[in-house]
């Protein structure tokens, strides 16, 4: 017969074997976990493989991280599924040729198309989201309208643009050599411009007023309304924030790829899915860390699949978080009524 003392005893003996890694912040697990992964790719096909699909995964993670936290920062803030999202991606992208075509330089071109696409997104706010909340349209109504929206957007590029293979005009043929390590010059300048930018857009929420006004209101609206914050700039802001962080992403994406076409947006909008849910629904430094996880992970699953396999990646991620950690590597577990 087992006795009370035995039982006790193993089951400190089972604590003390799993505390090592059950104390372990998450995030400090994840970056655990990347390590031992890097590794084991290190060892399996060479260092200069497995750091090069390393640098690609990082310039990969800058856009993808990009697009998450706008993605993120309306499903938080307006608990809305903006399936259209990936489109306004595509419209940066298509801004910038259309600016770059009426004579600006390529980076007032590209500074102009995010702004562009940021009056955009708070002009679907005014004509579409604002008068359906009004309307308490259902979860439902607002999903089919973000379905209906991107494809509006979509087919608007293709009426206009055509829906041939784009570039944006820069060279995409010179590159930089780390030792045995190449990456192309655009790329090098895409990884520094979205690490940056993720860098400010972190900063900026964490110290400026807006900042933690808009996470407040995420994370309790009703409380945020009662607490004075004016929650309609609070949505403006968030749609401004959303557009002109889209357009980035998408103009990095043309940048680091090089070509595109019209339909890039829902590629790239799984992937969005995927780093928005893998860091925490709703919270943008969430979306930062799971933007450079799908990036790493896309990039590094090319040294054993075939690169067109990719997307499945992020699929696969996705699926698997929402299994076994729904509420991501920085949510927050619902607390039981």
């Amino acid at each position: 017969m087992i006795t009370t003392a035995q039982t006790e005893r193993a089951q400190a003996k089972a604590s003390a074997l799993s505390s090592p890694l059950s104390a372990l912040p998450r995030p400090a697990l994840l970056l655990a976990v990347l390590v031992v992964l890097l590794c084991a790719l290190a060892v399996a096909f060479g260092p200069v493989p497995a750091l090069q699909a390393t640098i690609n995964g990082f310039v990969a993670g800058s856009y993808t991280g990009l697009g998450a936290i706008g993605l993120t920062l309306v499903l938080g803030v307006l608990k809305l599924v903006n399936f259209a999202h990936g489109d306004l991606l595509v419209t940066g992208a298509y801004f910038t040729i259309l600016f770059a075509w009426l004579g600006l330089p390529l980076p007032l071109a590209m500074l102009a198309a995010m702004i562009a696409t940021a009056a955009l997104a708070l002009l679907t706010e005014k004509i579409i989201w604002q008068p359906l909340r009004q309307a308490k349209a259902g979860s439902l109504q607002l999903f089919l309208s973000a379905i209906g929206l991107g494809l509006v957007l979509r087919f608007s590029v293709q009426f206009f643009a055509g829906s041939q293979v784009r570039t944006l005009g820069a060279n995409v043929v010179s590159s930089i050599a780390i030792g045995p390590l190449r990456l192309g010059t655009l790329q090098a300048l895409a990884l520094v411009v979205g690490l940056t930018a993720m860098i400010i857009v972190g900063l900026a929420l964490r110290f400026t007023s807006i900042g933690k006004e808009m996470r407040a209101f995420a994370d309790n609206r009703a409380l945020a309304e009662v607490s004075g914050i004016d929650t309609q700039h609070i949505i403006n802001v968030t749609w401004i924030a959303a557009g002109f962080l889209a357009a980035l992403s998408g103009i990095l994406y043309a940048t680091a790829i090089g070509s595109f076409n019209p339909n890039f947006g829902i590629t790239l909008l799984l992937s969005l899915f995927a780093a928005t849910v893998l860091g925490g629904v709703g919270n943008p430094y969430g979306a930062l860390v799971g933007g450079l996880v799908i990036g790493l992970s896309q990039e590094w699953s090319t040294l054993l699949f075939n690169a067109r396999w990719k997307p499945a990646v992020g699929f696969a991620l996705l699926i698997l978080m929402l299994m076994f950690m729904p509420q991501g590597i920085f949510g927050r577990a619902k607390r039981r009524s």
